[in-house]
């Protein structure tokens, strides 16, 4: 009897867990961010489960470091519940973590920056960067593997503004707000880092 009842109980908690999914999943954005900032699991869990995907391919893009690109998309999820209490629903809730993303790969940048100018300074070599592994990859060209090498070299505030203009489409204006710097350095940089990759990829 006892056994019996258990399974019910278990049955039950099962159906219930899964309507809570169920409606989840049918939750509108504006809803489900006031509920991850109010510190709902299984809100902040649809949040994951939506988006996991586009941030992780987003860091991995930018930083073409494997392990540096999942370190940062799992920060990205671990710092959401405080962050979401800021969206407003004046945008798609993808593209509000999209930014949000950009801006924590380009923190990211500049502390590399930092360290590796300290280390450079007092003499020490610079640190050794990981590349992509070539499963995670996927098959690629000898030209798209040279390109992807040119922009690993790519000094970090370059690489952010080429990424971020003629990867991901930002406008210079955009790019300078996420960047904090002017539309005019957003080009001059741009123009600088295309110039170091035509030098790197001359045959």
């Amino acid at each position: 009897m006892g056994a019996a009842i258990a399974e019910v109980a278990r049955v039950f908690e099962a159906g219930e867990r899964a309507s809570v999914e169920s409606d989840l999943r049918r939750c509108p954005e504006l809803e489900l961010a006031r509920r991850v900032s109010g510190g709902d699991m299984g809100a902040l869990e649809e949040v994951y489960r939506r988006y996991h995907v586009i941030v992780y391919t987003l860091c991995l893009r930018m930083t073409r470091n494997v392990a540096e690109a999942e370190d940062l998309s799992q920060d990205v999820f671990v710092n959401l519940h405080r962050a979401l209490g800021s969206f407003r629903g004046e945008a798609a809730l993808s593209t509000w973590i999209h930014r949000v993303t950009v801006n924590r790969v380009l923190m990211h940048f500049r502390r590399a920056s930092a360290r590796y100018e300290q280390v450079t300074e007092d003499g020490g070599p610079p640190p050794d960067r990981a590349t992509p592994d070539a499963e995670t990859s996927g098959p690629l060209s000898a030209e798209r593997v040279a390109l992807e090498k040119a922009v690993e070299r790519l000094p970090p505030g370059y690489r952010a503004v080429f990424i971020l203009h003629d990867v991901e489409g930002y406008e210079h204006d955009e790019v300078a707000r996420l960047c904090g710097i002017s539309s005019g350095t957003s080009k001059s940089q741009l123009h600088k880092a295309r110039m170091k990759l035509r030098r790197m990829l001359r045959p």
